[in-house]
């Protein structure tokens, strides 16, 4: 799985990201610009010794990461007021999982580009406007892992 966070803003969430994409195998992809910087010591701090573990790239915008990538690549756009849930489709092990900034989430014209891959977390409070963006990876990653039966999972 790909993990694609575009303009993040908040170091410990990226660092959470990391350690998730870490732990689970998937690469991650920091779209440009970044909020922090690299050297961030609370990026390094929630991403603990796990950064070594993780491949990840670093993408100028946002051009630059979609000119990279295969014409039958599968983006998935998670953001509120999607028309689907994230569980009702069915995920495919080299898929994209894109997700926007903390304080905007992605860009109106990319999800109108793409409303066939726009998908929701649904918000069960109606005051609730969203959810801590690495738990929001970890909600969809987890359930595609889950859908593709943990392929790699390492013996207890």
């Amino acid at each position: 799985m790909h993990v694609v966070l575009v303009e993040p803003e908040i170091a410990p969430n990226t660092g959470n990201v990391a350690r998730l994409c870490a732990a689970t195998r998937s690469t991650l992809h920091l779209v440009e610009p970044l909020g922090f910087r690299l050297d961030d010591a609370q990026l390094k701090r929630a991403g603990m010794d796990y950064w070594r573990l993780v491949e990840w790239r670093r993408w100028p915008d946002w051009n630059s990461f979609v000119a990279q990538l295969q014409p039958n690549a599968r983006l998935w756009f998670v953001e509120s007021r999607g028309a689907r849930r994230y569980t009702d489709v069915r995920f495919q092990a080299e898929d994209y999982l894109v997700f926007g900034r903390e304080t905007a989430g992605l860009p109106q014209e990319l999800l109108a580009r793409h409303r066939d891959a726009w998908l929701r977390i649904p918000m069960l409070h109606p005051e609730a406007r969203s959810l801590n963006l690495s738990n929001c990876v970890a909600l969809v990653l987890f359930e595609a892992l889950r859908q593709l039966e943990f392929p790699g999972e390492s013996p207890i």
